[in-house]
């Protein structure tokens, strides 16, 4: 599915983070920085030794990366040129600030993306596989924000939300839709 957001083209497809060609894609790691399951050991292996490395040396100056917070290494072998590493919410039943920590984490892997002039972005669902957070309100959630972000002035060429399934991708749709078209 693709839309627009002023200029800034949104496009949600089902596929693999690991192949997309825009400048960045997003990894859904963990505080440690230092690779797991899921998208983050898909990025680590795919991205080869040199992201793992830079990870390290940045683990090595601030510690391990808070929740809502993002940083930034290369793509090592994958297509992307940059890899944003953020730390999404583990889900507790809602009433943990995760909403605000998950919006925090697209907000600011946009900013990290804006600072070092990354126009293209690519986007899982961040918190929803091991972390349990509800897709349906992830998603909406990474929509509301990401339109709020383009809407504020940023400036994107594309942003992409790629899916891992069918039924993630659907409910993206979904949450979209009920957005409504107002402000896009």
């Amino acid at each position: 599915m693709d839309t627009y957001i002023g200029q800034t083209l949104l496009r949600m497809i089902k596929g693999d983070i690991t192949s997309q060609p825009t400048e960045a894609i997003v990894n859904a790691a963990n505080s440690s920085l230092l690779g797991g399951g899921g998208v983050d050991g898909a990025i680590h292996r795919a991205g080869g030794p040199q992201i793992l490395a830079e990870c390290i040396e940045i683990r090595k100056r601030q510690g391990e990366c808070p929740t809502g917070q993002a940083v930034i290494t290369s793509g090592g072998n994958l297509p992307a040129v940059y890899v944003i590493h953020t730390v999404g919410p583990v889900w507790k039943g809602g009433q943990h600030g995760e909403d605000e920590l998950l919006a925090s984490a697209y907000r600011n892997s946009l900013t990290l993306a804006r600072k070092h002039g990354i126009r293209s972005i690519s986007f899982p669902s961040i918190s929803t596989g091991a972390y349990r957070f509800p897709v349906d309100r992830a998603a909406r959630n990474a929509l509301q924000t990401v339109r709020d972000y383009i809407n504020s002035g940023a400036d994107f060429a594309e942003i992409r939300f790629v899916l891992f399934s069918e039924n993630v991708l659907k409910e993206f749709q979904e949450a979209w839709s009920e957005l409504g078209t107002a402000g896009y």
